[in-house]
C-alpha cells in the first residue's frame, strides 16, 4: 500500500512516499481503506521535533517506520473477531490512537473500532475526516471540561481556525452566547458559523471588551495571551488552554486559583462515544466542516507548508 513515512525529525523533505504492507488487525480493530485524511498543527509539530515524535507517537528512536496522522475517513474492508459495531462496507471516520501511533498517512489503517463512528451519509469523506481531532478537541474543551450550558458566555480565540470553527458551532448549539476572535478578513465566516459577536484581535484588545466570560478557550501559544484570557474570565469561570501547561505557568495558575477560575490544558484523546455525538450533529446539520484546502495524498508536503503558514481558515484535507 502507498504510505508517507517520516524519515527523521525536520522539514517537509523528511516526508517520503513509500510502499508498505497492508497492516494486520487485532481482534478489536477494523481495517479501513482510507478515502480522506485531515491534518492538524500537531502533525507539523511532531514532524519537526524528535522529542515530540517520542512523546506523541510514543515511539523510541529505533522504531520504524514512523507514520504521522490520526484523522481518517474511509470504508471498512475487514473486521477483527471481537468487533460487532461495524461490518465490511461500512463508511466510518474518527481520530485513531491519539496520543499514539495513529499511522493515518497510509491507504489502509488498522483502527480500534471504539475510536470510530459511522460516517453520516449526507457528508463527504473529506468533511468527515476534517471533523475528527479538531472537532473532538472543541467538544472535549466545551463539554467534557468546560461544562458549557445554555446562557453561558463563551469566548473562543482563533475562531476561524481548525478547532475554533467547530468550537463556535458547538457552543452555539449548546445555547451559549458566543464571542469569537479572528482577523477582520475572517469576521464573516465566524459570524456565519454562529458567533453572536466578533472581535478583531488585530484592532482591539479582547479583554477590554470581555471581562465576564464563563469560559474562554485559548489556542494561542503565548503566555501573555493566556494571562489576558484569564482577565476575560469572570470569577468562578473556566479557562481552557489548547497549548500551554498551567503547571509551567505558575503565576497564571496562582492568579486563576485566587480568582476561583478552573483551568485545564486540553489533551484530546480518541473517543468513539464523542465521535458518535459529533456524527449525529453533522447528520442533523448542527455542525459542518469548513474546508479551506484540498490536496491529493501525494502532496502532503505542500499541505504541511500551507498549515504552517498560519493563514488557514478551517481545515486542510487530503484525498486518496
Amino acid at each position: 500500500m502507498k504510505a508517507i513515512t517520516l524519515q527523521a525529525a525536520g522539514g517537509v523533505e523528511q516526508l517520503a512516499i513509500t510502499d508498505l504492507p497492508v497492516p494486520s488487525i487485532k481482534d478489536d480493530e477494523v481495517l479501513v481503506q482510507v478515502r480522506a485524511i485531515s491534518i492538524n498543527p500537531v502533525d507539523t509539530k511532531v514532524r519537526r521535533r524528535q522529542a515530540l515524535i517520542q512523546l506523541v507517537l510514543q515511539l523510541e528512536d529505533h522504531d520504524s517506520p514512523k507514520i504521522l496522522g490520526w484523522d481518517i475517513a474511509g470504508i471498512v474492508v475487514a473486521t477483527g473477531a471481537a468487533v460487532t459495531a461495524f461490518k465490511k462496507g461500512d463508511a466510518v471516520f474518527g481520530m485513531v490512537n491519539f496520543p499514539g501511533h495513529g499511522k493515518a498517512y497510509t491507504e489502509y489503517v488498522a483502527a480500534p473500532a471504539n475510536h470510530l463512528a459511522p460516517k453520516p451519509t449526507n457528508i463527504s469523506y473529506e468533511e468527515a475526516a476534517a471533523a475528527t481531532l479538531a472537532a473532538l478537541t472543541a467538544w472535549q474543551a466545551l463539554v467534557s471540561y468546560g461544562g458549557t450550558k445554555a446562557g453561558d458566555k463563551v469566548l473562543i480565540h482563533a475562531a476561524a481556525g481548525g478547532v475554533g470553527h467547530y468550537a463556535v458551532q458547538i457552543a452555539r448549539q449548546l445555547g451559549a452566547h458566543v464571542i469569537g476572535t479572528s482577523s477582520a478578513k475572517h469576521k464573516d465566516l465566524v459570524l456565519q458559523l454562529g458567533a453572536h459577536e466578533h472581535i478583531d484581535y488585530q484592532q482591539t484588545r479582547f479583554e477590554s471588551l470581555v471581562a465576564d466570560a464563563d469560559l474562554v478557550v485559548d489556542s494561542i501559544e503565548t503566555t501573555g495571551h493566556l494571562e489576558r484570557s484569564l482577565q476575560a474570565v469572570k470569577p468562578g469561570g473556566a479557562l481552557i488552554s489548547l497549548n500551554l501547561l498551567f503547571d509551567k505557568n505558575l503565576d497564571i495558575a496562582m492568579k486563576a486559583r485566587t480568582k476561583g477560575v478552573f483551568t485545564h490544558r486540553m489533551e484530546v484523546r480518541s473517543d468513539g462515544s464523542a465521535m458518535q455525538q459529533i456524527a449525529a450533529w453533522l447528520e442533523q446539520g448542527k455542525l459542518r466542516s469548513h474546508i479551506a484546502y484540498r490536496f491529493p495524498f501525494e502532496e502532503m508536503a505542500a499541505a504541511h507548508l500551507q498549515l504552517e503558514s498560519g493563514r488557514t481558515a478551517g481545515k486542510i484535507v487530503l484525498t486518496l
